[in-house]
């Protein structure tokens, strides 16, 4: 490929890529737009799976490949089941994400894709350039969902990892009305740990083991105890695992740099992982439709953070100093917020979309003795 200016690149043809892909492709504003899309790989796995709750239909509402009204919560002291109200929690499919994108792509003459690894990305002037392996292409905005920021050690960094089988059996073993959310009645020798339950069918359904912990564990620890699980508590012996899929997710307080010069940082590495819970989802959707809005009002600085996310930010710290310095863990914690709250109140606490009222009513459910010492460290810091 030779080199070439565009009027926006966009890095990485995941989650954020594509979501601001779609978006583009939404909009008239930007039919006359030249549009580069760059991967290492085409998308052709059903190598993820997205989670995440809404009150009304989204932008990917033809692709949700199951929604649930009802889900379960379960810890070693306190069962739920939770009416959702509002909102319902919906599913889809990685492959079925990339496809409907690129599929819409083909109809748009403007937008083109380019398969090679990405060196590096630098702003000069009032250009971002591209540093390709062969080439090195410019573009007057380049968004961004390749990681290059380094670790900040003197910030809290866990990682969300998991593992999910999805299985199926030979008889009717799932109500697929209803999901579990959460399942900490397993081990927390290694740190907060949870299962979560989502079948389609009666017969089929995603098993997934999720740890909030600093390091990963071994391949077969994951697998111990999903078959654990699946054996003991769902009381299934028969089923045939037909995916595995495998993910690793930051969860830390470490501030992002969402803009640098004519670069844009969206997705994982726009900071857009909700650092106490791992979910992105809803956070990418909304930094998308914040910078479509941007680009058509001629915006230059996409950097700029809401009250909203600041005072969520901060809840994400708190919640992480109190699992980094072992005061509580995540079962602990989880228990008493569902324990004592309406489940709406509760995601859109997740969702930094909370009221002050709804924020103290999370706040007096969970120990004061430890979550108001851990707020004022992190005040002072």
């Amino acid at each position: 490929m030779s080199s070439k200016h565009y009027h926006y690149i966009i890095t990485g043809a995941g989650c954020a890529g594509l979501s601001l892909l779609m978006r583009m492709m939404e909009d008239p504003f930007f039919f006359n737009k030249s549009i580069l899309v760059i991967d290492q790989s085409a998308k052709q796995t059903n190598d993820r799976t997205w989670c995440f709750w809404e009150q009304r239909p989204g932008l990917f509402e033809p692709i949700v490949h199951h929604r649930w009204n009802t889900m379960q919560f379960h810890s070693t002291d306190f069962s739920s089941n939770l009416n959702l109200g509002h909102y319902q929690y919906k599913m889809i499919q990685g492959l079925d994400f990339y496809q409907y994108v690129l599929n819409k792509a083909t109809q748009f003459s403007n937008i083109e894709f380019c398969y090679e690894r990405v060196a590096s990305i630098h702003s000069e002037n009032n250009q971002a350039f591209v540093h390709l392996e062969k080439n090195v292409v410019s573009a007057d905005f380049v968004f961004n969902s390749i990681s290059f920021q380094p670790i900040n050690l003197k910030k809290y960094q866990f990682l969300q990892h998991f593992t999910g089988w999805v299985i199926e059996t030979d008889t009717a073993s799932f109500n697929k009305s209803e999901a579990i959310f959460m399942d900490f009645r397993i081990s927390q020798k290694n740190g907060t740990s949870f299962m979560y339950v989502l079948p389609v069918s009666e017969k089929k359904a995603l098993i997934e083991y999720t740890l909030f912990t600093p390091t990963l564990l071994p391949k077969e620890a994951y697998e111990n105890e999903l078959k654990a699980y699946i054996g003991q508590q769902l009381q299934i012996s028969s089923y045939t695992i037909t995916h595995e899929e495998i993910g690793v997710i930051p969860m830390t307080n470490q501030p992002f740099e969402l803009q640098k010069g004519r670069m844009i940082n969206i997705g994982i590495e726009g900071g857009q992982a909700k650092g106490s819970s791992g979910f992105a989802f809803q956070f990418i959707q909304k930094r998308t439709a914040a910078i479509i809005k941007g680009l058509k009002h001629n915006q230059q600085q996409f950097a700029s953070i809401s009250m909203h996310q600041r005072k969520g930010q901060f809840y994400d710290s708190v919640l992480l100093n109190v699992l980094h310095h072992k005061k509580l863990n995540g079962n602990q914690i989880f228990s008493a917020i569902f324990k004592s709250n309406q489940p709406e109140t509760v995601l859109r606490f997740l969702d930094n979309e909370s009221s002050l009222l709804d924020d103290l009513k999370i706040m007096s459910s969970v120990p004061t003795h430890i979550f108001l010492p851990a707020a004022i460290q992190e005040l002072l810091h």
